[in-house]
Order: structure tokens, then sequence, then C-alpha cells
């Protein structure tokens, strides 16, 4: 017998990412989210430039580790959302040997539900 493949959704932006398991149960969202909120980069902007830019790349950094961290639970995992950061974090991963064997693909896709981004997860999944 054949083991099932698991299979993970994404939706994400630099702020927040919402994760969806795809499974036959209802599927549920957990959310990771970004230590470089906006509150933070409007004080470390009036430090300066230099500083904030510094901070922002170490936060971003500690965020998609994170991610990437749950990633390698998977096999399948479709990272979608309206901002570049899906695509840096696929770049990132696909500079990481441990993420060579699984499937990540990448898809543009508006602000959304929960119930919305599920259904994508759905669908994407269920074609495959």
């Amino acid at each position: 017998m054949i083991p099932a493949t698991k299979d993970l959704g994404i939706w994400m932006d630099h702020a927040n990412a919402y994760l969806t398991e795809f499974t036959t149960d209802p599927m549920t969202t957990r959310s990771i989210n970004s230590a470089f909120t906006h509150e933070q980069k409007t004080a470390t902007m009036n430090k300066s430039e230099f500083t904030a830019h510094n901070k922002e790349q170490q936060d971003h950094a500690a965020y998609y580790k994170q991610i990437g961290e749950v990633i390698l639970n998977y096999d399948r995992v479709i990272l979608f959302g309206p901002t570049d950061a899906k695509a840096e974090l696929k770049n990132l991963l696909n500079k990481d040997h441990r993420f060579e064997n699984i499937r990540i693909e990448v898809k543009n896709a508006d602000k959304m539900t929960e119930h919305e981004q599920q259904v994508l997860v759905r669908n994407h999944f269920s074609t495959k």
C-alpha cells in the first residue's frame, strides 16, 4: 500500500501565513505571524533606515524559517497570496537541500477568507 501524500496550502504575505492541511476531515487553518509589524517598522524607521532594514531582514528570515520547519513535514505545498513573500520563501527553500523532495508550487491570489483559502487548497490538491 502506498502511503498517502501529505499536502499543505499556505496563503501568505510578509506579515501573516495561514496554513491549511489538505484532509478529508474538516480542514482547519492555523497561522504564523511575522515579528516585524507595521508599528515596529515605524519605530525603527525613526532611528535609521539601515537599522530598520536590518531588523526587517532578520524578522523575515525568522518568519520564513518558521514556515519552512512546518513545510518539512509535507510532500506537496502550494504557496499563494498577493505579495512577493511566497516567491521569496520558495527561493530560500530551493537553496536548502532538505526541501529537494518536496514539491512546492507558487500561485498568485488576492486577500481571501479562511473558507476561500480552504476551497483553493481542496481544489488544488483534489485535481492532482
